[in-house]
């Protein structure tokens, strides 16, 4: 990862992600790490997450707080961040990261799948803020909660409509908290990432076919990395920022 712009504002103080063990989150917990933040994660990927701590650890001395919990459990993870904020200091930003974004057929949708989708691509999203906002409003300094929506819910692919519906309330959630949360100096804002190269993507969906369908939509030919992520989140838990937030900021190389 090269080197990113350096935030006074968040050395020191306690960054939380959710998903943070593979992929987008894995970079925001080294980007946040290189910023001199307590970071605290959680992740249902130990043996990834350990293998995270132990590399960022190596590098900057510090080895961030990891706890390994299911996001759809809700009092888990409100536990899991008081947990964390109770050992790393004032919490700065929660970074609502985990998402699970299979592909099924509306017919293939039941009403359980229905809602093991919006649990953890749009319930862990709230309840978690819930939590943060709390302990935001109580160390009075305000903060940062920066939710992950995504660009499918701008443009509806097939067989996603669980997670296009839930990604689209990530958005309309980002709308309502900052008005809620903004005379306690709370911002909340969303990020919607265009098509991210992640090893999961490659494993995955990201054959060279669709990628080469892909660089035909896009402005910037160029792949999307999750480092790129990243340093939009790092501006968005920054008080660089203390002005800005009820926004979504789309980074999809010019997709949408």
């Amino acid at each position: 990862m090269g080197e990113s712009t350096k935030y006074p504002s968040l050395e020191g103080r306690c960054v939380f992600i959710t998903g943070g063990a593979t992929g987008i989150g894995a970079a925001m917990v080294e980007a946040f790490a290189q910023q001199g933040s307590k970071v605290a994660f959680v992740d249902l990927d130990a043996e990834s997450a350990a293998a995270l701590c132990a590399r960022l650890e190596d590098r900057t001395g510090i080895r961030p707080w990891f706890r390994q919990i299911d996001v759809t459990d809700m009092e888990a993870l409100q536990e899991a961040i008081a947990a964390a904020v109770q050992e790393q200091g004032p919490l700065q930003a929660l970074i609502n990261n985990a998402a699970n974004d299979n592909r099924h057929s509306p017919a293939e949708v039941t009403t359980q799948s229905w809602r093991d989708c919006m649990a953890i691509n749009l319930d862990a999203a709230f309840f978690a803020a819930q939590a943060a906002a709390q302990l935001m409003v109580a160390q009075n300094h305000g903060g940062s909660v920066i939710n992950f929506s995504s660009i499918n819910a701008l443009l509806g692919p097939a067989n996603m409509p669980g997670y296009v519906t839930a990604k689209a309330g990530v958005v309309g959630m980002t709308k309502a908290l900052a008005r809620d949360y903004g005379e306690s100096q709370i911002r909340v804002n969303a990020i919607l990432p265009g098509w991210v190269v992640t090893e999961r993507q490659l494993n995955t969906w990201l054959t060279p076919e669709a990628e080469a369908d892909w660089m035909k939509q896009v402005a910037l030919k160029e792949r999307l990395q999750p480092s790129e992520v990243a340093n939009l989140a790092l501006f968005l838990a920054a008080d660089d920022s203390r002005m800005i937030t009820g926004q979504s900021f789309t980074i999809d190389g010019g997709r949408t």
